[in-house]
């Protein structure tokens, strides 16, 4: 098998794991999940990162707006932009 073959079989199995993981991942409610449950559903976004919205969220109140999320320190546009249909407010 050659070494492009290869490489095309891992990266295919590797979409389809991504993809069958954001599936059951389902939307987060940002304004009443926990960090555990923020780090699960949204990608890109590690365990200090869930953390810290959680903890921007006690301090300032509920987010409106993904917008919002951007004011917390390690979140930024592109985060947001990945994760736009992971994210819920209500």
């Amino acid at each position: 098998m050659s070494l492009q073959r290869v490489s095309s079989i891992v990266a295919l199995v590797f979409a389809t794991t991504i993809l069958s993981v954001s599936a059951d991942a389902g939307r987060v409610n940002i304004n009443t999940a926990d960090a555990e449950a923020i780090d699960r559903a949204l990608v890109f976004v590690s365990a200090d990162t869930a953390r810290a919205i959680v903890a921007f969220r006690e301090q300032h109140g509920h987010f409106t707006s993904l917008d919002d999320l951007t004011e917390v320190k390690g979140v930024g546009k592109r985060l947001v932009k990945y994760n736009r249909s992971r994210i819920a407010f209500d």
